[in-house]
């Protein structure tokens, strides 16, 4: 079966249909699996190298356990037919991607900003992003849901699906893996600062090359959204690099350069102020109407995404 072919189909049902809160999620068990691991083997009293070590341990167990697993029930699945492995392989690609769930993120900040009003945005921007948001300005919930939809277009849609079409479901599914040890463990806090190193860097070394693989999706996207997208690769690369994560900086300054707007500065987590750097130039301030611009870039990325993974498809069946 081609698996280009299954990972498109799989993209598409996830525009339509997102994820149902009654389904039950892998990255639920993920959790579940990654806590108890933790749970075990983290001691913060450790020395910081056996802290590592157990920290890799964790990482290697819980991304062998899911392409294990998921690999042996879709061989089980393929012996009784191919159609069934195929709509197997097609649902468990699903649960990978969140291209619907990212846009209703945006929409909800958006909804919440040009309705209820600022308390409302607040509660709802803590849904989706790990800072402080209780006291955020308008201007800061607006700048926090334009950051959240802008880094996550890489480890929602685009690495997920280039994993998917490189190794099918379980590879798909040890990528999530990955990006669930890193939100779980890959924190600077104390606690997590040596146990957590090997599921922080592994997070940055899967998504070096779809991060760069999406920036240039991003600016085609950009393009095609009526956007400035010349400027958008230029603030990109002036400015991606000071971002603290290899990849994250590449969609958020595209999406600064693109907005004509600025992104970074001061967050506040667990009462802690960190300062981001700024990406961008101030030409304007954030408006919500930027988290409504920077949705539509996303739809663009996920069917120009969709037009790839077909055409690999119709590629592959003609070789």
């Amino acid at each position: 079966m081609n698996g280009f072919f299954l990972a498109c189909a799989a993209l598409v049902v996830d525009r339509l249909v997102g994820d149902p809160v009654w389904l039950p999620h892998p990255v639920v068990g993920m959790g579940r699996f990654i806590k108890a691991l933790e749970g075990a083997l983290n001691r913060p009293e450790a020395n910081r190298s056996l802290a590592r070590v157990l920290g890799v341990v964790t990482v290697c167990c819980t991304v062998g356990a899911v392409w294990t697993v998921s690999f042996a029930v879709l061989q089980w699945v393929r012996a009784l037919s191919p159609w069934a492995f195929a709509a197997a392989s097609v649902a468990l690609m699903w649960t990978t991607l969140a291209w619907k769930g990212l846009r209703a993120a945006g929409e909800d900040v958006y909804r919440a900003l040009t309705g209820p009003g600022l308390l409302e945005a607040r509660r709802r921007i803590g849904r989706y992003v790990g800072r402080d948001t209780g006291a955020l300005s308008e201007t800061e919930v607006i700048r926090a849901a334009v950051e959240t939809v802008a880094e996550n277009t890489v480890d929602a849609v685009v690495s997920p699906l280039f994993f998917a079409c490189l190794g099918g479901a379980p590879l798909a599914l040890a990528y999530r893996a990955v990006n669930t040890l890193d939100s779980m463990l890959g924190h600077q806090s104390e606690r997590y600062r040596d146990f957590g190193w090997a599921a922080a860097r592994l997070d940055d070394v899967v998504n070096y090359v779809p991060a760069r693989l999406c920036g240039a999706l991003l600016l085609v996207a950009i393009r095609l959204s009526g956007l400035q997208a010349l400027r958008a690769w230029r603030v990109m690369r002036r400015d991606a690099h000071k971002h603290p994560s290899p990849n994250g900086g590449i969609p958020e300054s595209l999406a600064a350069g693109a907005l004509g707007v600025q992104l970074g500065g001061v967050n506040v987590y667990g009462g802690v102020p960190q300062r981001r750097a700024l990406l961008g130039d101030p030409r304007r301030s954030l408006e919500s109407g930027d988290i409504r611009r920077v949705t539509r870039v996303l739809e663009w990325l996920g069917w120009l995404c969709v037009a790839l993974t077909a055409g690999g498809g119709l590629l592959c069946a003609r070789l």
